[in-house]
């Protein structure tokens, strides 16, 4: 069997037959319109497919503008004034960033930015603050929940030097860009948590920007459908570089976008067609794969690619040939031709073919240097705006075809260094000076000074007109929502407070699910938790819910479910309260970082849970994670079937040992291993009180356990230190030989059985501690070590592990179903002069029954009593031998692989 070829165009058999249905199809497009003329093809291309012709498919279309000029709506600005304002923006990102890498070269290198990036991008950012960002307003008859803003992080600079004119920010922020720790700069990229009433959300790392605006643009419809928000007329831009579209993230959403018809999505792909080293596609055209991707998966695309320079050229190209050399070119062609001049550009451009050099002959080379890509021409991206936000029943991705680095001249215009270039020299900055014809005499060149007109001009005038028609001034960010909630007290939680009957067992899985299914019945808080789910309800036992409060889907349900005679059949609806991500880990992320920050977002306190396996949670999104502490997020996560022996059956990609220590590298990220019910209960609603009541930026991580057991129930007077991460929840008998047995998640068990063990079979007593965070443990031990290391003269503080341990003699013994670095970091903390033993779950984990796993990772209450034994020997209360008896009494196998190898 051979391989598929290219199709080839037929040969032409009858060239005027050709001609005549060419005309009659250039007569509709005059009389008619183009909506007719697509209607006819669209018919032609039916009757085609019903009659058996096989028809090429092709998601592009040619290298040309979408719009054609007499479509255009027209721009309402002065585009004389807007000229200079930009001018003036480009002016001062680039003094901003030259002047942080001139400043203080002594101390050790450069402090980077850039200037490329902005300078291609300036008309399009111009046209949005100018014309169609709408900021949140209240103001009666012009009320809007306000504009969405996905800004391309290394934009950054641009976006200082607008909200440097507009009096929102002062030189010396501009002074100290990228100069953070005294709280006077600006950050390096659009971040949150460094500038909580700026930037509204973070998109570096790259790519992540567009995979959380896509669930950020369904939110807004959720909220809306839900009758929380009115998010109608509200829009979510999402600005992008064409380099950055190869991330596997940029793109991996798309198809839910056009799903669920998220017309309030606007992308804009900036395509100057370079990359960080080089071009994006030097042997492809990357605005024609990004069109296939977009219009593919049911995106509306609107391509920008030529300014209106280009219009007479186009018009006259009858037969073609231009748009023919258009399309052939190579983007690492447009590249060099934007690296050169004009004489260049006809020579190697124009000159492929008589007929379009022919074109051009009555051009200087001047006027074909001219020729502007469409993203610097402001007319045309008013108009492709215009169309993008009246586009009803699609997302819109828009492609504009830009020179990186436009302005720069040779210091980087269009060449493969310009997004590394982060100083120029005086010449590079006098060139800037003239293009853009800034104010500024020769003598002040070399000071780069920054450069505003006064309050009184035209330009400055017009910069706040044009923002307070649109509501107010952007990027601006909420810090907290307006509005007030009271949670449920603790007694409203009771059944999961509660011991369980004489003979129940349950998880702590069924405990979450327990305490969500009371605090959805709260009149005021229910209807604002958001239960997020990635196709695993069944597992976590949460197919109740279905029916309960809906599956949200725009749609609603149209089809009849298999289960529908079923009591938890699988309900869809428009109103549905559920978000079900299906098998998308990313996506669920997502969402769950839409609703984790609608207090700031959209005014709405919401209270997202999003419950996964525990593995596929930090290590598959970790990123995303971070990105939410930027975020000031607030919600819970829920890792389900955790650790690294519960999950038996399922093997190595199933087993988590290692999430709770990814966790603790997010500082607002609080996270917790309870084992018990109560334990469950107390967590979550502490968490809801800080989250809810006081708007405190932090979100929860909590594991869950798939593994049934008796719950003993909440002994009062310990939620505090359940909170702070360690509390005596058995205490053993009276005696002298003594150990401490600390644990968390499920192993805590194999401590409580240990202590049976070594009470019976060795003489010696120990209590048990339930520790649901080492990670908050860890935390509240550092900042008190950091205190004695800062206030010498003081009163030390000790660390709460050691006020807990202080009245409890022996050695410490600490068992999770965590790698040992999770438990280890409270080793410092624990008292002086105690012997501390750590055991844990190193190594990859495996198929097979709990109590083998247990066993392979050397944690289970058999290995527990023998770390036990073996500290109490170092100690000298018990000889060394009595660990060789237990270890041969209890069959451990002392040759066997260490299990972090095995």
């Amino acid at each position: 069997m051979t391989a598929a070829t290219p199709q080839q165009p037929a040969r032409d058999l009858d060239t005027q037959e050709t001609r005549e249905w060419m005309d009659a199809l250039s007569a509709v497009i005059e009389k008619e319109g183009g909506e007719r003329a697509h209607f006819l093809i669209e018919q032609l291309l039916e009757h085609a497919r019903e009659n058996s012709i096989d028809m090429p498919f092709s998601a592009t279309t040619g290298y040309v503008n979408t719009i054609e000029p007499n479509q255009e709506a027209r721009c309402p600005g002065n585009i004389e004034i807007e000229e200079r304002l930009r001018a003036y923006m480009r002016w001062n990102a680039m003094a901003m960033v030259v002047k942080a890498n001139r400043h203080n070269p002594a101390d050790g290198g450069d402090l980077g930015g850039h200037i490329g990036s902005f300078a291609s991008l300036a008309h399009m950012f111009g046209a949005g603050f100018n014309h169609f960002w709408h900021a949140e307003s209240a103001e009666p008859g012009k009320e809007h929940g306000g504009d969405c803003l996905y800004i391309q992080g290394h934009v950054s600079p641009g976006v200082y030097a607008r909200a440097y004119l507009e009096g929102r920010l002062t030189e010396e922020q501009l002074l100290n860009f990228r100069q953070e720790v005294d709280s006077k700069g600006l950050s390096s990229y659009p971040h949150p948590k460094l500038m909580p009433e700026f930037w509204q959300f973070p998109t570096v790392s790259m790519g992540l920007g567009p995979l959380m605006a896509i669930y950020q643009a369904r939110f807004l419809k959720y909220l809306h459908a839900r009758g929380i928000a009115n998010t109608e007329n509200r829009k979510v831009w999402v600005f992008c570089g064409d380099g950055e579209m190869d991330e596997v993230e940029s793109l991996g959403a798309i198809g839910l976008a056009a799903r669920e018809n998220l017309d309030n999505l606007i992308f804009v792909v900036n395509c100057n067609l370079q990359r960080l080293d080089g071009p994006v596609r030097g042997n492809g055209k990357i605005v024609q794969e990004l069109e296939g991707e977009f219009r593919g998966s049911g995106w509306n695309v609107i391509k920008l690619l030529w300014g209106s320079e280009w219009d007479s050229l186009l018009a006259r190209d009858k037969d073609g040939a231009l748009r023919k050399l258009m399309m052939e070119t190579l983007d690492g062609d447009y590249q060099a031709f934007k690296a050169n001049d004009g004489a260049y550009v006809r020579k190697h451009f124009f000159g492929r073919d008589p007929r379009t050099l022919e074109m051009v002959a009555h051009l200087s080379d001047d006027d074909i240097w001219n020729l502007k890509r469409g993203g610097h021409d402001p007319q045309k991206v008013y108009a492709a705006y215009h169309e993008a936000v009246n586009t009803k029943g699609q997302p819109t991705v828009l492609l504009i075809k830009t020179v990186k680095g436009f302005g720069m001249g040779k210091a980087g215009e269009g060449k493969n260094t310009v997004h590394q270039t982060k100083k120029l020299t005086d010449e590079d900055i006098r060139y800037m000076r003239d293009r853009f014809n800034l104010p500024i005499p020769d003598s002040e060149l070399s000071k780069i000074p920054f450069y505003k007109p006064a309050d009184d001009t035209p330009e400055m005038r017009y910069l706040h007109e044009r923002r307070k028609a649109l509501g107010g001034y952007l990027p601006k960010r909420r810090v907290k929502a307006d509005e007030q909630f009271t949670v449920p007290s603790i007694d409203t939680f009771k059944a999961v407070m509660e011991p369980t009957a004489e003979g129940r067992e349950i998880s702590t899985t069924q405990a979450y699910v327990r305490f969500l299914t009371q605090l959805l019945r709260d009149q005021a808080l229910g209807p604002r938790v958001v239960p997020i789910l990635v196709d695993e309800a069944r597992t976590f036992g949460m197919e109740g819910l279905f029916r309960q409060i809906g599956i949200y889907n725009p749609a609603g349900q149209q089809y009849t479910p298999v289960d529908k005679d079923q009591v938890m059949y699988y309900k869809e609806d428009k109103a549905g309260q559920i978000l079900q991500e299906g098998i998308n880990e990313a996506g669920g992320m997502s969402s769950w970082i839409a609703a984790a920050t609608s207090y700031s977002t959209s005014n709405r306190i919401m209270v997202p849970f999003y419950v996964y396996y525990s593995m596929f949670g930090f290590q598959r999104i970790g990123d995303l994670a971070w990105a939410a502490g930027d975020m000031q997020a607030r919600g819970f996560l829920l890792g389900g079937t955790s650790g690294r022996t519960t999950l038996n059956g399922e093997g190595l990609q199933h087993e988590d040992g290692h999430s709770h220590i990814m966790a603790n590298t997010i500082p607002n990220c609080v996270s917790y291993d309870p084992t018990f019910a109560h334990e469950v209960g107390v967590i979550l609603h502490h968490g809801l009180k800080r989250m809810v009541e006081k708007q405190e930026n932090v979100f929860y991580y909590i594991t869950l356990l798939n593994e049934n057991y008796a719950m003993p129930g909440l002994t009062p007077g310990t939620e505090e230190q359940i909170i702070k991460g360690m509390y005596l929840c058995k205490p053993g008998a009276a005696g002298d030989k003594r150990v401490q047995l600390l644990g968390s998640g499920t192993i805590l068990r194999e401590s409580i059985a240990a202590q049976t063990l070594l009470a019976t079979d060795w003489g010696i007593q120990a209590d048990v501690w339930s520790c649901p965070s080492f990670n908050e443990l860890t935390r509240e031990g550092q900042d008190a070590e950091r205190f004695n290391l800062l206030h010498p003269l003081e009163k030390p503080r000790v660390a709460f592990v050691g006020q807990q341990l202080a009245k409890h003699s022996g050695p410490v013994v600490a068992s999770t179903d965590y790698m040992k670095a999770y438990a280890e970091q409270i080793r410092s903390f624990i008292p002086k002069g105690r012997t501390y033993k750590v055991l844990g779950t190193d190594g990859f984990g495996r198929s097979d029954f709990r109590s083998k796993l247990r066993e392979h990772f050397e944690i289970n209450r058999h290995y527990i009593v023998v770390a036990a034994l073996k500290a109490l020997s170092e100690d000298g209360v018990v000889p060394a031998t009595q660990v060789a008896e237990a270890i041969k009494k209890y069959g451990i196998n002392t040759d066997k692989i260490n299990p972090l190898y095995a």
